[in-house]
């Protein structure tokens, strides 16, 4: 199956007064077309910027970005707005990513009267087409964003998202802010639309047993770069990378018998403003040697499975 997205070696730096701060650098990846890439680490390792930057929410540094074999690094203007219809994104935040003084009707009718392709009859027959389609009831239509909850807040923020029938979605961490209950709730229905609407998503979350349900395959990030990717369940049986292994650690087990060993990272955090060259998890990492000086490169260990990290065949063995 041909990749939907595909990203080469891009990079999104920030200036600050001390330098040039490193929040995607040199990425690499591709999205099949209906598969889910799940991106975890960290708060702060740059999975949030790189979704943005991924759908020009924010200008990239250097790289490519391709959708669908077209570059679309550099578009400008009236192409950017059709490429908006085509990538769109789901905020973390369900209350402040809404319009408070707009009712649910006008906020997820808003991108369809932008794009100028509907009749007034035909956005209020989508609009009501996409309330139900997300499980929002046709009695809130004209509610306000601050009379509803989190979890149906969210589902408004998904269907303002789908209006104009896009390929692919970044879901920035949709589901942090609301409770277990309603997580699940929001899970399921991002699954099912993809199954219906043949949807591409990338899955950005902190929390990993969320991101096992819902991805075919898990990229691993941090400190900007890319340290681990590879199929979800053959990440979850063998993990490649010392931080991936931590990370992994401190997801709760149920298994009374075998009950998981929490390795718990010491050590200094390598600061994002112009790092030295080598490996930036070194300072933490309990396997750290000379090697980690130099720069990593992410490196097919196993079938589909890339770690970055000089040791990482040894370690595995």
């Amino acid at each position: 199956m041909s990749a939907l997205i595909e990203v080469k070696n891009l990079k999104k730096y920030f200036s600050t007064p001390d330098g040039a701060l490193h929040a995607v650098d040199d990425v690499s990846f591709g999205i099949e077309k209906t598969h889910t890439l799940g991106v975890v680490g960290e708060s702060g390792c740059g999975k949030s910027t790189l979704g943005r930057t991924i759908i020009h929410l924010l200008d990239s540094t250097s790289g490519q970005i391709l959708l669908d074999g077209e570059d679309i690094t550099d578009v400008k203007g009236k192409k950017l707005h059709r490429l908006h219809e085509r990538m769109q994104i789901v905020f973390q935040d369900p209350y402040s990513s809404l319009n408070p003084r707009m009712t649910i009707e006008d906020i997820i009718k808003e991108p369809l009267k932008h794009s100028g392709r509907f009749s007034k009859a035909e956005l209020g027959e989508k609009v009501e087409a996409l309330m139900e389609q997300c499980g929002i009831e046709q009695r809130l239509c004209l509610s306000y964003p601050h009379e509803l909850d989190g979890g149906r807040r969210q589902r408004v923020g998904i269907a303002r998202a789908l209006a104009l029938d896009p390929d692919f979605i970044v879901c920035d961490e949709p589901v942090s802010a609301l409770d277990v209950s309603i997580q699940a709730q929001i899970l399921n229905l991002l699954m099912d639309l993809q199954e219906q609407e043949g949807l591409t998503l990338m899955f950005i979350t902190h929390d990993l047993s969320v991101v096992r349900h819902i991805s075919n395959h898990i990229a691993v990030m941090y400190l900007g770069q890319m340290v681990e990717k590879g199929p979800a369940e053959a990440l979850f049986q063998k993990q490649l990378h010392p931080y991936t292994k931590a990370l992994l650690s401190a997801v709760p087990s149920i298994d009374i018998h075998n009950p998981s060993k929490r390795i718990v990272l010491k050590g200094e955090l390598t600061s994002p403003i112009n790092p030295k060259p080598g490996c930036r998890f070194a300072k933490r990492c309990l396997y750290a040697c000379d090697k980690c000086k130099q720069d990593q490169e992410l490196t097919e260990l196993e079938p589909d499975h890339f770690v970055s990290c000089c040791r990482a065949a040894e370690l595995s063995e």
